[in-house]
């Protein structure tokens, strides 16, 4: 099967974005793929804000999502957009990261206002780093993710919608040689 990079754009210790990440990882484990969760928060702080592309962390992301046949970019909605840093860990790769690759754009937010920000904010910015096919993408209204001690829990509403996309996410991967 394929190998698929994850990356949790939440800057928060404590994120439904996160847990939905790990959700996400899951799954597609499951399916049969080898899927790694990068938390873009763990990296070091002066390498994504410094710009520094030689940092040891961020050449080892680059350098996954380059070996990775489909990228599975997760992120809250802040002021409209993906958090500032994602955007700064998006802004070190180099300029067609993408390419070859399928991805997949998974948001959450507080409002369905937000869900215009996967078409608006992060799919160009997923185009422009090269990305061979953008699937659809799914928005999550931060009132249907419950975090557990156990993990994660959608609510019904939410679940089906999304586990279909990443369903079809998995399905469009190409097979590993």
């Amino acid at each position: 099967m394929s190998t698929i990079v994850v990356l949790s754009g939440s800057p928060s210790a404590t994120s439904r974005t996160a847990a939905l990440a790990e959700l996400l990882a899951a799954r597609l484990r499951t399916d049969g793929h080898t899927a790694r969760l990068i938390r873009v928060r763990d990296l070091p702080p002066v390498a994504l804000l410094h710009a520094d592309v030689t940092d040891p962390a961020i050449v080892e992301v680059a350098a996954a999502i380059e070996a990775a046949d489909g990228v599975v970019v997760a992120s809250p909605v802040y002021k409209s957009a993906y958090t500032g840093v994602l955007k700064a860990l998006l802004d070190l790769l180099p300029q067609f990261a993408l390419a070859g690759k399928t991805v997949l754009p998974v948001l959450t937010g507080g409002s369905p206002a937000h869900v215009l920000a996967l078409d608006y904010a992060l799919r160009p910015v997923l185009s422009s780093l090269g990305a061979h096919h953008v699937v659809p993408g799914w928005f999550v209204l931060d009132q249907h993710i419950t975090v557990t001690d156990a993990g994660v829990v959608l609510d019904p509403v939410a679940e089906g919608p999304l586990l279909s996309v990443v369903d079809t996410f998995s399905r469009v991967l190409p097979v590993a040689a």
